[in-house]
């Protein structure tokens, strides 16, 4: 009998985004990484923002983790999803990055947060780093 995949969990954003080469957190204090790649960020935990709330009661969610997407196709195909728990709001329009709640984190697996957190560092390592990474797990 297959078992079914391990549902992700905040552990796991932290985990797979130092698990890549040439990480280094520039966040300011240790509950809010920001991880960079070359000076890029690629993931990092925002701070409670007015454009980020929940629409009952008016609070800003304060577990909001935002991760950089290849394209804008990329990210519309996340947020587009009505079963995803990627979302965004106007103040990231233009911007090619995703939003998930860390209490939705769970609806996904280990392996789909892996993929989309390796993308986002493929998304802003230099070219050299990127395909440095590919060519060492077979992906080129």
């Amino acid at each position: 009998m297959a078992h079914a995949p391990r549902r992700a969990t905040a552990d796991d954003i932290h985990a797979i985004a130092t698990g890549m080469p040439h990480v280094t957190d520039a966040g300011t204090s240790s509950d809010r990484p920001v991880y960079q790649v070359g000076g890029k960020s690629f993931v990092f935990f925002r701070t409670p923002r007015p454009d980020a709330m929940d629409p009952d009661t008016g609070e800003r969610y304060d577990d909001v983790v935002v991760i950089w997407v290849p394209s804008d196709g990329d990210k519309r195909a996340l947020v587009g999803d009505s079963a995803s728990p990627f979302f965004t709001t106007a103040h990231f329009d233009g911007h090619l990055s995703v939003l998930i709640r860390l209490s939705r984190v769970g609806e996904l697996s280990v392996d789909e947060l892996t993929e989309v957190i390796q993308d986002a560092w493929l998304s802003r390592a230099s070219h050299r780093r990127a395909q440095t990474w590919l060519a060492e797990h077979g992906l080129t």
